[in-house]
């Protein structure tokens, strides 16, 4: 039922309630802290823009969009009509003045991107097209145009770029080392990217339930009277505290070569984000605004993000933050700690052999 009063059924022409807009806004709003203070970094660099863009000639940009415009369908009112609307109601709710074309591309695999140097372009894929509903995919296209506000894109067909390069010149070891170094760096950067997207999404879609569902489809598939929202966010606590130091370094080693953060971690940093005081402070209307971008100073957000870092550590569950915790307060038998820890046990009893209250050994 529309707010007029009128029984909607299908693909609509406009959002089937009333959504909060948000004139001017600044990416800054809803950007993860890591995020923020990589991208005012780079865009504080003198010059930076001229040197990528003059790296357009070797980035396969123009390719991608005469393929793209060749081999797939690009929304419009005539094609994927239903898509066209929810790309424009996205595009204004978060002010984005210039629509960008979207595609929608034959591909099972359910996925959606955001690249281009001078300009974004989104493309989604037919297995997510057809893995979402109306609202899970409403958060996903004002995830993609998260990405277009915030400049994502041209970091992302540099990475793309570059991760192509490594395997074409993976012959070569100082070679492959130079670019996997600059490789490793951005992917660390694009999972956090992708974190203030999802946070985009939110604001679009202002339906957390919607983008639950939604990250679920994408771990679980179409099976959603399968799935329960409350364990699936289980899952992400049980995989922060779970385990014992092998496992936190298990983690790192899994997420290294990935370009998105995992789906459940996902989902507990938008739950989090959605609960915050500063999600509130948006949909009240109090949000950096484009037009202060100018002044932003790079101290500033590089000290929000090592804020955030620090808080991070200090309430993680994980064994290896836990530790680092320790360390960092100093508190002592670090050496019995570590080796319990990569023993399997992450508690601070003592070992069964030994009382309580013995003496320690000299190597604890």
């Amino acid at each position: 039922m529309s707010d007029d009063g009128h029984e909607q059924t299908g693909h609509e022409n406009v959002p089937s309630r009333q959504r909060k807009r948000f004139p001017g806004i600044s990416s800054r709003a809803y950007e993860h802290p890591a995020d923020r203070s990589a991208l005012v970094a780079l865009r504080k660099l003198s010059g930076f823009d001229t040197v990528f863009k003059a790296l357009s000639g070797l980035l396969p940009e123009r390719s991608l969009r005469l393929l793209f415009l060749s081999d797939s369908v690009r929304v419009s009112d005539q094609q994927f009509a239903h898509l066209n609307d929810m790309l424009r109601d996205a595009c204004y709710i978060l002010d984005l003045e210039k629509v960008p074309p979207m595609y929608v591309n034959q591909d099972p695999q359910p996925n959606a991107m955001c690249i281009g140097l001078d300009e974004p372009i989104i493309v989604v894929t037919t297995g997510l097209v057809e893995l979402l509903d109306e609202e899970e995919m409403r958060a996903v296209v004002g995830h993609e145009v998260g990405h277009a506000l915030s400049g994502h894109a041209v970091y992302r067909t540099i990475l793309l770029f570059l991760t192509n390069l490594a395997l074409r010149v993976a012959w070569i070891p100082l070679g492959n080392l130079a670019i996997m170094a600059i490789v490793t760096a951005l992917r660390e950067w694009f999972r956090k990217s992708e974190l203030s997207a999802d946070r985009a999404g939110l604001l679009v879609g202002q339906d957390l339930k919607a983008s639950m569902r939604g990250l679920m489809k994408i771990a679980g598939g179409n099976h959603l009277h399968e799935m329960n929202v409350d364990a699936f966010l289980r899952q992400a606590e049980e995989y922060e505290a779970g385990g014992d130091l092998r496992d936190s370094v298990l983690k790192i080693l899994n997420v290294l070569p990935r370009s998105h953060p995992f789906t459940t971690v996902r989902a507990a940093e938008l739950k989090k984000w959605s609960e915050s005081r500063d999600y509130q402070r948006i949909l009240d209307g109090h949000y950096p605004r484009r037009t202060e971008d100018k002044e932003t100073s790079v101290a500033d957000s590089f000290r929000e993000s090592a804020s955030h870092y620090a808080d991070h550590v200090k309430s993680s569950k994980d064994p290896l933050m836990k530790l680092v915790t320790d360390i960092a307060g100093g508190a002592g038998n670090l050496g019995g700690r570590v080796r319990r820890g990569f023993d399997g046990f992450t508690s601070s009893a003592p070992p069964k052999d030994r009382p309580a209250d013995a003496p320690p050994r000299g190597d604890d």
